[in-house]
């Protein structure tokens, strides 16, 4: 009986370990891509007694635009994916240390008379900053959009492979 006992409290302790290390590695990659959507005049949301979600706030909408950096001697290259808009809908700014993405996601109303059952895609104006670790040639800058996914490369203003450094542990 006791055996059992120390079965399940090194099962549990794992568990427990196992979900804290998943909640720790999710809210470090998310808080980068977690996004505020504030609706503007152009957003067109429907209102909130047009939604049965009791979850919709038609003035407050979150999403996750999830980007990835790639770097190697001569650029960097940024992908977001940013879903559900024209590509004239968006900003693209380059910077020496952070890219700026910033649009406005519209919402797009059914042709027929209805009610919204759920409400999970954000709307609105957003603004994501993506930082860059080295300087970049932001004039020469270039980006394309497909399939939702935002492209930008961007050359290095000084070229030599990605700088790696190894920190003794103490």
């Amino acid at each position: 009986m006791n055996m059992n006992l120390e079965t399940i409290k090194d099962s549990v302790g794992s568990l427990w370990d196992n979900l804290a290390e998943g909640w720790k590695h999710l809210t470090q990659s998310a808080s980068g891509a977690l996004t505020r959507f504030k609706p503007g005049e152009q957003t067109d949301l429907p209102a909130k007694g047009e939604v049965d979600d009791a979850f919709y706030l038609p003035s407050r909408s979150w999403s996750m635009l999830g980007g990835d950096v790639f770097e190697d001697d001569k650029r960097i290259v940024v992908r977001l994916e940013v879903p559900g808009l024209d590509k004239q809908d968006m900003t693209i700014e380059a910077r020496d240390d952070a890219l700026v993405i910033s649009g406005e996601k519209r919402f797009e109303r059914e042709s027929t008379e209805g009610r919204w059952r759920i409400m999970q895609c954000a709307y609105g104006s957003f603004r994501r900053v993506v930082p860059l670790n080295v300087p970049v040639l932001a004039d020469k800058a270039n980006a394309s959009y497909k399939n939702g996914v935002l492209r930008v490369e961007l050359p290095k203003a000084s070229p030599g492979a990605p700088k790696t450094v190894t920190i003794r542990v103490k």
